[in-house]
């Protein structure tokens, strides 16, 4: 489990193809990452397979793959890290498990004093899973929803604080990005088809 706090910005040094799917190297700041111990690398969890200090290589598997952009991660490219939570952690952000929900368009950019204001296409799936000012996770990124938009997108505020400590400031139009949704509203979700379910079946 995370909280879409970053802490600390990778590059992608080296990928290799497996027969299970794809391997990652990536150079970090981090010098004590154990084996087998779980990282979130743009918001999505991996695990760690070998470490040193300032590297390290996880694995992503063809579903993951598939559900993802990894597959077209270029060497080079800059990638948000977080480490497991802690149980003696601050939860300054949101609870994200680093389950990417989908891969969504980035479709319009707008500077408004401080502040970036970027608007992302979702998936109608995912639409009905996000309100207004509540959280949702991209690229790993805890954020705010600023604003829902019409149809099936939502606007995200984004601080300079954040622009300097996450690679969002590197978002272009036309970029995709991964997305989670909080979890509490899959919950909800659930609870309340099963909930309409009970009904339907009462009435029967």
């Amino acid at each position: 489990m995370f909280t879409g706090l970053i802490t600390d910005i990778g590059t992608l040094e080296r990928t290799s193809d497996t027969e299970a799917g794809r391997e990652f190297r990536i150079a970090c700041a981090y010098s004590d990452l154990a084996l087998g111990e779980s990282i979130a690398v743009n918001g999505a969890c991996l695990t760690v397979r070998e470490a040193g200090s300032g590297w390290f290589t996880a694995a992503a598997v063809q579903t993951t793959l598939s559900r993802t952009a990894m597959a077209g991660w270029m060497v080079g490219r800059r990638l948000n890290l977080e480490r497991a939570l802690r149980a003696s952690d601050r939860l300054g952000g949101h609870f994200v498990l680093g389950h990417v929900d989908a891969v969504a368009e980035v479709t319009d950019i707008v500077t408004a004093g401080d502040a970036r204001l970027i608007e992302i296409a979702l998936t109608p799936a995912l639409a009905p899973l996000v309100v207004p000012h509540g959280s949702i996770a991209v690229d790993g990124v805890s954020l705010t929803i600023n604003e829902l938009r019409e149809p099936d997108a939502i606007q995200l505020s984004l601080i300079e604080f954040t622009l300097r400590h996450t690679t969002l400031a590197e978002l272009a139009i036309g970029d995709t990005v991964h997305v989670e949704a909080d979890v509490l509203g899959k919950y909800a979700q659930r609870l309340a088809a099963g909930s309409f379910a009970a009904a339907t079946h009462d009435q029967l």
